[in-house]
């Protein structure tokens, strides 16, 4: 079978042994990404393997969604987040032994301390192909500079033990080519996947979203946008901001706090809620209540993947105010649900938030101006409509994840068959 690719050569599909490694499976949009490539690489008849570290944390897993799959999962108990020397050391000898053991045609690593280990070891193995995803810097504005630098450092490093590094927005290659890591040949835009066929905004209106119903404490609630908004008790005649993030640092939460608060002033009607979970809740639900803001923001804790369509067909508007970002996939997939973003102009955002056309962008740290754009998106339902309409064209096909499995797919057998070494 022969393919052409945009950048014009064709290639023949063979079927290839593919590793894919990464830190944690915690769920994210990294994480979702890998597994997605997984699944859909073993399902056209590739030999796959997703190498993990151990997942633990509050933001939930998908450890079991990758145990249960049709590739092979295996973890590796050395592969950590923190820098651990000894670990380290330890996870990346590993990873080369697995490597040498199963001669794999293709490493493909994701996050900053699987890729930067498995591309050692797939390097000292002797691997024919290294690929790694760049999901979000691993060094970025909210860091000290001497931390900049030293992760910076080793990315120059790492980007020559592999022969493509693959940026799921054009500003990952642009970043990444200011600070001198790679050359510009070794990259290569693919948008991250996302199961488009289940952010479908007409199933999510019936109150039929992908997975049905589910259970609550005293009642079965159906998952679509009357039921949603009914547990969070919200109004009809309320504007519904929703923000998907880990509750972390830099995520946003200090400045959306701020941002809420302006923005009530100005439209009583605006109700917030945040989906996610991390270890700055307390701080955070302290802080709302000291500003008296509890009873305009609701926290949902963890939600599962499968009920995203739902909460996010019962929002109005998604507010995205991290601080740091690859492409922003809690923005792609409300889009898909016909739904307007505000964000900060940073990273990847202006690729998917185009102001007067899918949402408005503001500036890093203006608060101000992220409250007004709020404002005036809650008070002209017409344009956010549109804005809704504009965005799910956008993200459609560009976000489908067999659109990105497709490149992925082409790329690793066209640099097997032309013979790109190391």
């Amino acid at each position: 079978m022969s393919w052409e690719t945009e950048k014009g050569f064709s290639v023949v599909a063979k079927p290839m042994r593919i590793v894919h490694v990464i830190t944690r499976l915690i769920v994210s949009g990294a994480q979702e990404n890998t597994i997605l490539s997984c699944e859909e690489l073993c399902a056209r008849g590739h030999e796959v393997y997703l190498f993990s570290g151990p997942t633990t944390g509050p933001e939930g897993s998908l450890v079991e969604r990758a145990s249960s799959g049709r590739y092979a999962y295996e973890e590796f108990v050395d592969l950590v987040r923190a820098i651990s020397p000894l670990r380290d050391l330890r996870a990346m000898r590993a990873l080369q032994r697995r490597f040498e053991q199963l001669r794999p045609d293709v490493v493909h690593t994701h996050s900053s301390k699987a890729g930067a280990l498995g591309r050692i070891a797939a390097a000292q193995a002797g691997v024919p192909l290294i690929v790694h995803t760049i999901h979000g810097m691993s060094f970025n504005r909210t860091q000290l500079p001497h931390v900049r630098w030293a992760y910076a450092l080793a990315e120059r490093y790492c980007a020559r033990r592999c022969h493509v590094i693959v940026s799921v927005a054009d500003a990952m290659t642009r970043q990444a080519m200011a600070a001198r890591i790679g050359r510009p040949d070794q990259y290569e835009t693919i948008r991250s996947g996302i199961e488009t066929e289940t952010f479908d905004p007409r199933a999510a209106h019936r109150g039929e979203p992908p997975g049905g119903a589910i259970e609550c404490t005293s009642h079965r609630l159906e998952t679509g946008v009357t039921g949603w908004r009914r547990r969070w008790m919200i109004r009809d005649d309320e504007v519904l901001v929703g923000t998907v993030a880990r509750l972390f640092a830099n995520k946003g939460y200090e400045q959306l706090i701020e941002i809420t608060a302006l923005a009530v002033e100005q439209e009583p009607r605006l109700r917030f809620v945040w989906v996610g979970d991390g270890e700055g809740r307390g701080r955070y639900e302290a802080e709302l209540s000291r500003r008296g803001l509890a009873n305009r923001v609701t926290l949902t804790g963890l939600v599962r993947p499968e009920e995203m369509p739902g909460v996010l067909s019962a929002i109005d508007i998604l507010a995205h105010a991290s601080q740091w970002e690859g492409l922003p996939r809690a923005v792609v997939q409300a889009m898909l649900m016909e739904r307007p973003a505000v964000s900060f102009a940073i990273d990847g955002a202006p690729e998917v938030v185009r102001p007067g056309q899918t949402g408005e962008l503001v500036a890093l740290g203006d608060v101000r101006g992220f409250a007004a754009a709020l404002v005036g998106l809650a008070r002209d339902p017409k344009r956010r409509a549109e804005y809704g309409r504009r965005g799910r064209e956008l993200c459609l096909e560009a976000f489908d994840h067999r659109v990105m499995v497709d490149r992925l797919e082409k790329l690793y057998s066209h640099l097997l068959s032309t013979g790109r070494g190391p």
